[in-house]
C-alpha cells in the first residue's frame, strides 16, 4: 500500500449548524433602533469583545485545529522556540534586568507563551530560571486554563497576574492581535469618502448603510498616509491602533515590544487594484468568507494591519523603531533550520513528529501563507550601538 505521509482529511465543517448568539445579535439590532446605524468599528467591537456573547469573551480560546483558524503557535512548538532566542537577546542587550517580564497580549491558550518557557528553558536555563510571563487576556475566565497548562509544562512559578499596565522590563508581544481590533470601514463615492455604517434589516439581518464619516480622524488618517482611494473602492481604517498602541508603550519601562501580524505599508495595503474590496474577512471553522453579518458572536472578524500606522503611532508614543521584517525572514534569521536539524536529530522524534514539525516550519516561512506576515519591532531604553535585535538583520537572498 502506498502512503503519503503528512496529509490530513478531515471532514468538511458543517457550517449550518453554528448560528449565531441571538442575545448578542437582539443587543446590536436594540442600540440601531435606538441611535440610529452604527459604525462597523463598533459593531466588530460587540461581535468580538462583548462581555456577554462576543467571539473572544468565549471561556475557550479558539485557535487550533479544532477551532475557526490557526496561528503560528498552534502550528508547532517551534516557532515559540526561536521567539525565545530574540527574547534571549533582548534580556542580554539591556544588561539582564531581573525582574524580566515576558507580557503576551492575546495569550488564548498559552500555546505560544509555553513554547517560548520551553525554548529557554532547553537554551537558556539562566533566563527560563527568573523570567516572569505575564498572560493578557480579554476573557478573564480563561487565565485559569492558561494557568493550568503552565503548571503542567513546570512553569507554575514563572506566572504572573500583575497589572498588565504596569511598567516592565522585557518584553511586550503581540502575535495576531492587531488585525482584531475593531475597524471603520470606507468607500470612495463621488471623488470623497464615504463611511459604512452598520443598519438593521426587517428580516432580521444587518445591512451596510453608507453615510459621511462619524469622525474626521478617518479621512485625515488617509490624507497622511497620502492615500488617494480609487472610485469604489472599500478599505478598513483601524483608529482604535492608536489608543491601543499607546497603552502597550506606556506599560514598557524598557525592552521590546515586538507586534506579529499580517498586513502592509499604507501604499500597499490600500492599492485600488489588488485591494480594491478591502481586508475585511471572517473565520469560522477553518473557512475564510466576507460576510461579517452572519454568525455573529461565533466567527472570528479581522482585517489587515496598516503597518505605516503601527509605525507613527509607536513613535508619537515614545518609542524607538528597531526594524520591520517579514514573519519568514524573521524565523530563518533566528535560526530555525538549526531548531529543525535538533529536532531531526533527537533519538525521541519519530517519523511522523518530524515530518509534523517540517510541514509547520513549510507553513510558517511560506511567503503564499504566514511567511508574508509582518513583524515589527519597537524599543524603548534599547542600546544604540551593536547590531538589531537578533532575526531583524536577516533576508532572504536576491531581496
Amino acid at each position: 500500500m502506498e502512503l503519503t505521509p503528512g496529509l490530513r482529511r478531515d471532514p468538511a465543517a458543517d457550517l449550518d449548524t453554528v448560528g449565531q448568539d441571538e442575545a448578542l445579535a437582539a443587543r446590536i439590532h436594540a442600540e440601531i433602533g435606538r441611535v440610529g446605524p452604527i459604525t462597523f468599528a463598533r459593531f466588530m467591537e460587540l461581535a468580538l469583545y462583548d462581555a456577554d456573547g462576543g467571539y473572544y469573551r468565549s471561556r475557550d480560546a479558539r485557535p487550533g485545529r479544532e477551532g475557526d483558524f490557526l496561528t503560528a503557535p498552534e502550528s508547532h512548538p517551534i516557532f515559540g522556540a526561536a521567539i525565545a532566542r530574540a527574547i534571549a537577546d533582548a534580556w542580554d542587550r539591556l544588561g539582564r534586568p531581573a525582574p524580566f517580564v515576558l507580557r503576551e497580549f492575546g495569550a488564548g491558550t498559552g500555546a505560544l507563551g509555553v513554547a517560548i518557557l520551553e525554548g529557554l528553558r532547553a537554551e537558556r536555563p539562566d533566563l527560563a530560571a527568573g523570567i516572569r510571563y505575564q498572560p493578557v487576556e480579554v476573557e478573564p475566565a480563561r487565565l485559569d486554563a492558561l494557568a493550568a497548562r503552565l503548571e503542567a509544562a513546570g512553569f507554575a512559578a514563572t506566572l504572573d497576574r500583575s497589572r498588565a499596565d504596569a511598567p516592565i522590563d522585557g518584553v511586550v508581544l503581540a502575535n495576531e492581535v492587531l488585525d482584531a481590533l475593531p475597524t471603520h470601514r470606507v468607500v470612495a463615492r463621488d471623488g470623497g469618502v464615504r463611511e459604512v455604517f452598520v443598519g438593521s434589516v426587517d428580516s432580521g439581518g444587518f445591512v451596510d448603510v453608507e453615510a459621511e464619516p462619524s469622525t474626521d480622524a478617518l479621512v485625515d488618517r488617509l490624507a497622511g498616509e497620502a492615500v488617494v482611494l480609487a472610485e469604489g473602492q472599500h478599505a478598513e481604517v483601524c483608529l482604535a491602533l492608536d489608543a491601543w498602541v499607546a497603552s502597550v508603550a506606556a506599560g514598557l519601562h524598557r525592552g521590546v515590544a515586538l507586534f506579529i501580524d499580517y498586513g502592509y505599508p499604507a501604499a500597499d495595503l490600500y492599492d485600488p487594484v489588488r485591494r480594491r474590496d478591502g481586508t475585511l474577512r471572517a473565520y469560522l471553522r477553518h473557512r475564510v468568507h466576507d460576510d461579517p453579518y452572519i454568525h455573529v458572536g461565533r466567527q472570528d472578524l479581522t482585517a489587515h494591519v496598516d503597518v505605516t500606522a503601527v509605525e507613527r503611532a509607536t513613535a508619537a508614543a515614545g518609542l524607538a523603531h528597531l526594524g520591520t521584517t517579514t514573519q519568514a525572514e524573521f524565523l530563518v534569521g533566528l535560526g530555525t533550520e538549526e531548531l529543525l536539524r535538533a529536532i531531526q536529530a533527537d533519538p525521541a522524534t519519530t517519523l511522523e513528529s518530524y515530518l509534523a514539525v517540517r510541514s509547520a516550519l513549510y507553513r510558517l516561512l511560506d511567503p503564499a501563507a504566514m511567511g508574508r506576515f509582518r513583524v515589527i519591532a519597537f524599543g524603548r531604553g534599547w542600546p544604540s550601538d551593536g547590531p538589531p535585535l537578533r532575526g531583524l538583520d536577516y533576508r532572504i537572498p536576491g531581496r
